[in-house]
């Protein structure tokens, strides 16, 4: 008897590992270092969420050094990618067939920050302004936000700068490009209060509109896998729900394991964590349905976005998105739940 039980434990050992290996792989690559922007990732692979949903799935992160995921799902080294809008139109244009899926965030962090004796609030007080900016794309996205209000988009003067925001502290421009979940954390740990001695404004709130932290796959893989995807995203989605339950639990995560080689911060990160879960649900709505994609927004502000950078030829958005596909996600989650 007792030989049969061992027998029997082995054989449903074999049994779970067989079907743990029989999981379809998914190869997911970032569009940034593995930070707190991505803890749901993390939480889904700690918590057994993908394999829940019957997949083995794969995290790379990006960052400076590493591909792009436009590049990586290109070359078949992602199945799934994270970019930001006018990347995925460029890589359209060349002629990539990829489809936009969900988006992490329903409006972009990235804007503009300013101290209190100079305040930048509206795109008129950007005429006549230094800004200091990161590169071409910061520089493309005040253009674009001057052109949208129907401004002279040649009337500022870009400073270059890093990633810090202390040269505006010193007066060295009038503005500073950065994100409402990163910089704007460092002023406040500096002890400025928001909205008080320094303001930021979101491009989003400037007029220049669009998501961020789109996913994207290929029409083919979508085509071939959908169920796989869905999957993914059904993780991904529990993953962010439970985080909003404990917004501490992602950053342990990504500070003590996931994330350990950067460095990063526990105080920051848990910050940044609280900072933008209004990105994924617009106004605090506890209904709204997180990285949702509408193509009516993608045909219009979105598209109006990228014809103010100068693009031309633009995609028919409902040829490059499938909103239906988080949506599926969205449903089976709700209805798994019994809710």
């Amino acid at each position: 008897m007792k030989k049969l039980l061992v027998c029997a434990a082995m054989l449903i050992a074999a049994t779970g590992t067989a079907l743990a290996q029989d999981a379809p792989k998914v190869k997911v690559q970032l569009g940034w270092i593995g930070n707190v922007q991505y803890g749901e990732q993390y939480i889904a692979l700690e918590d057994g969420l993908f394999k829940k949903h019957g997949i083995d799935v794969t995290i790379s992160a990006g960052g400076p050094n590493a591909p792009s995921a436009l590049t990586s799902v290109a070359a078949g080294d992602a199945d799934i990618g994270y970019t930001g809008w006018l990347p995925f139109l460029d890589a359209v244009a060349k002629g990539n067939d990829y489809v936009l899926i969900a988006a992490q965030m329903q409006t972009s962090p990235l804007g503009i920050i300013s101290l209190k004796d100079k305040p930048i609030l509206k795109p008129e007080d950007i005429v006549g302004a230094k800004i200091l900016a990161q590169g071409p794309n910061e520089k493309t996205a005040i253009e674009a936000t001057l052109s949208l209000a129907g401004l002279p988009k040649d009337k500022w003067t870009q400073v270059p700068a890093g990633f810090s925001p202390e040269p505006l502290l010193s007066k060295a421009g009038d503005g500073y490009t950065g994100f409402g979940t990163n910089q704007a954390i460092t002023l406040e740990q500096m002890g400025m209060v928001r909205d008080k001695d320094f303001f930021f404004k979101s491009f989003d709130d400037l007029g220049f509109k669009g998501y961020a932290g789109i996913a994207f796959t290929s029409r083919k893989y979508l085509n071939e896998h959908r169920d796989r995807v869905v999957a993914y995203l059904e993780g991904v989605i529990e993953a962010w729900q439970k985080n909003e339950k404990d917004f501490s639990y992602a950053p342990k995560l990504i500070v003590q394991k996931y994330g350990a080689d950067y460095g990063l911060d526990i105080k920051q990160q848990t910050r940044q964590n609280e900072v933008q879960a209004p990105y994924y649900r617009p106004g605090g709505d506890p209904n709204y349905p997180i990285y949702s994609i509408k193509l009516d927004y993608i045909a219009g502000p979105m598209m109006d976005a990228a014809r103010a950078t100068g693009r031309t030829n633009l995609p028919d958005a409902s040829k490059i998105a499938a909103p239906d596909v988080a949506l599926e996600a969205l449903a089976n989650i709700k209805k798994k739940s019994g809710n």
